[in-house]
């Protein structure tokens, strides 16, 4: 154990552990050194702190209940350290509940969230933490330990800027590995981590994998972001631990799913793009709702920014912090997605949050009428999400005023496809079997506001446009991809066209004519068809064409496997995007006629390790598959291959084992499924031909 020193009346490793508590005490924390608490070795709460803040704030109580309290805390214990943890910070965000003997139950205040100068901060470091290992008494000495009222809330491990050998890997190692295996009963009471050696400092939680802790780039929300390494240590002081900004972010910025799911043990702590842009949402949707503009307003979020995450902070916000606005009370929140794969991967974290979102009812809209009852049974709460398409007009089909109270907020996911106000009258779509069909239908937007005329509707987009502005309202916050490039939330894409030649025929020149006589007949205007011909210059027909197909899959399948012979330590998937399912599958069957090894299933690929335990829970799969919804009209081979009427299960199947890394499914097919919003961190490669060139995005 290293010796400490005294750097200006403070014990520490080193004088970037003295400097890094002189930062927090000029925000406002009180610096204890860890030998100085009164307290046997394996405790790890200080009892004075703890009295002193109950017995202010609970002047009813008597010393003996204070002492059960105290004992309660001291001594929790559940079924996991996760779970331990997770039941710990409910105690602390919501109060502990306690029977005084005068009879009736009430709730314990921990921590004074609505007035911060009431609770104690003490900063503490090198506090020695005993454990028994092997029947022999051993002791922890984490860095530094951040308390509130006598319970330590957030757990930082330094190492010497000095030591070129010490990184904030080995901090990470510290915390996630030794100290749960040595003192998860200090870890209980700590959700939060941060780790620093004085030019990278990071947070995240005692369970964040490292790649995911991050650093904090913004104070206040006006301020520009700074990417200046030697400045993350300041910031983050600034942006995180000034009291009254640490109590905001530990109330309502850590997520936890529900108690049920703790054996996942998922806890997550925002990002600051979503912490800022929460807080801006908020005051932008309560001043919508006072003004009733109806306009929230718009976030940029690019890829990278945990939009979904946002959302549901946005809503915790607007359920629990909103209660002195009766115009908004605790709301009913409508999430509008445009894709089904966006609406399944929305239920997957909500459902799973109903005790953080604190809005009751979680579910997927089935239909309209259902949307209408649900509503129209509650005057406050609930967290629903739909599909757009639910909202199309139709003459057979009218939708008409859903529901007219103030206090919806509808959140709308991808906001620059579909949900606009100024919309195109005259759309192109397919129908179920891939047929191209012009179609008259009011505009999305104005649909849904004659639904909800007197909700407020906010839009999440990467790629905001004018119209996005004009539905939504002004853009309230923005977090660009060099940002998040910048801050390693995703890497940067590089961009590499590929021409492959196509040689047509007469009669395939006459069939493209031929589709665009039948748009003009299904009342397409001029101006319609030469605005297609120019956005669609490579058309089905052309990139269906045979030889062009044969060409393509052996230019894709050189590259990636050269791709992969250059880094054989790495796992790299790839996804290849075609423009219909027609054209994909041919492509498929160009694969496996001159790759009919990528189409053996296995549990994992040639020359890959794994362990018995991550054999039993991967699956036979090909190296290659396509995943496409299925057509009524769909061949025989193409139908039975998608799955037919098991498709939807079959898709399940596929993602969940291209989201395994050593899953042997390491190439997928794709048209419009997969393509949005979704998260595999070994994706490499985006084969992208939907276009006149095919392009590889890295």
């Amino acid at each position: 154990m290293a010796k400490l020193k005294n750097y200006n009346g403070r014990y520490c490793e080193s004088e970037y552990e003295s400097a890094f508590i002189a930062f927090l005490q000029s925000v406002g924390w009180t610096y204890l050194p860890g030998n100085k608490i009164k307290r046997c070795y394996r405790d790890v709460l200080i009892a004075d702190d703890f009295r002193a803040f109950i017995t202010k704030a609970n002047t009813d109580l008597l010393e003996e209940e204070i002492e059960q309290i105290y004992d309660t805390v001291r001594l929790v214990g559940a079924e996991s350290d996760f779970a331990t943890l997770h039941k710990v910070y409910k105690w602390m965000v919501d109060g502990i509940q306690f029977t005084p003997q005068s009879g009736l139950p009430i709730q314990v205040t921990l921590i004074d969230f609505e007035t911060p100068e009431n609770n104690i901060f003490h900063v503490v470091n090198q506090l020695t933490v005993d454990y028994i290992n092997n029947g022999q008494r051993e002791n922890r000495r984490p860095d530094v330990l951040l308390y509130v009222n006598g319970m330590p809330l957030c757990i930082i491990e330094l190492k010497n800027p000095a030591d070129s050998h010490s990184t904030i890997y080995d901090a990470w190692e510290q915390i996630t590995i030794r100290y749960w295996r040595d003192i998860p009963h200090l870890l209980h009471y700590c959700p939060l981590a941060c780790i620093s050696d004085g030019v990278k400092t990071r947070l995240g939680t005692v369970r964040t994998p490292y790649e995911h802790f991050y650093a904090w780039r913004r104070v206040n929300d006006a301020d520009k972001i700074s990417t200046m390494p030697f400045a993350e240590t300041e910031t983050m002081i600034k942006g995180v631990y000034a009291p009254e900004r640490f109590l905001e972010i530990f109330r309502d910025y850590i997520y936890f799913q529900d108690e049920i799911f703790d054996c996942d043990e998922r806890e997550i702590v925002c990002r600051y793009p979503q912490f800022f842009a929460v807080r801006l949402l908020k005051q932008s949707i309560i001043k919508s709702v006072m003004e009733q503009t109806g306009k929230g307003g718009t976030y940029f979020g690019a890829t990278g920014c945990g939009k979904t995450y946002t959302m549901a902070f946005l809503a915790r916000q607007l359920a629990l912090r909103c209660s002195d606005i009766p115009e908004i009370g605790s709301p009913t929140i409508v999430m509008i997605v445009d894709r089904d794969e966006l609406q399944e991967q929305g239920i997957k974290l909500f459902a799973k949050s109903k005790e953080f979102l604190n809005l009751g009812e979680v579910s997927i809209v089935k239909s309209r009428n259902n949307l209408r009852q649900e509503l129209g049974s509650r005057e406050s709460g609930g967290f629903y999400i739909c599909t757009i398409q639910k909202f199309c007009d139709r003459k057979e089909d009218k939708i008409g005023l859903i529901n007219d109270r103030h206090n919806i907020i509808c959140f709308s996911d991808e906001a620059h496809r579909t949900q606009l106000e100024h919309s195109r009258k005259i759309q192109f779509s397919k129908d179920a079997d891939e047929n191209m069909k012009a179609m008259v239908s009011k505009p999305y937007a104005k649909v849904l506001k004659e639904a909800f005329p007197h909700a407020t509707f906010v839009g999440f987009t990467g790629t905001p446009i004018a119209e996005t502005y004009q539905t939504f309202g002004d853009e309230i916050d923005r977090y660009t991809m060099d940002q998040a490039v910048a801050d390693g939330l995703t890497v940067s894409i590089k961009y590499h066209p590929r021409i492959a030649k196509v040689l047509l025929d007469t009669k395939k020149v006459k069939e493209i004519e031929a589709y665009y006589k039948t748009c003009a007949d299904d009342g397409a205007t001029e101006e319609d068809i030469e605005a297609s011909k120019k956005a669609m210059s490579s058309m089905e027909i052309i990139l269906g064409e045979p030889s062009r197909l044969e060409r393509l899959a052996v230019d894709i399948h050189d590259h990636y496997v050269s791709a992969c012979d250059k880094e054989p330590d790495r796992i790299q998937k790839a996804m290849i995007v075609c423009s219909n399912r027609k054209i994909a599958y041919e492509l498929l069957r160009k694969f496996r006629d001159k790759y009919p090894e990528w189409f053996e299933e296995k549990k994992i690929p040639d020359g890959i390790e794994a362990t018995k335990e991550e054999l039993d829970e991967l699956k036979p799969m090909p190296f290659m598959a396509m995943v496409a919804s299925v057509g009524s009209n769909d061949e025989k081979e193409m139908y039975n291959y998608l799955g037919g009427v098991k498709n939807d299960r079959r898709s399940k199947e596929l993602d969940a084992a291209f989201k395994q890394e050593k899953s042997n499914f390491r190439i997928v097919i794709v048209v419009d499924m997969w393509i949005t919003g979704f998260d595999v961190p070994s994706l490499t490669y985006l084969y992208n031909d939907s276009g006149r060139y095919h392009s590889i995005w890295k």
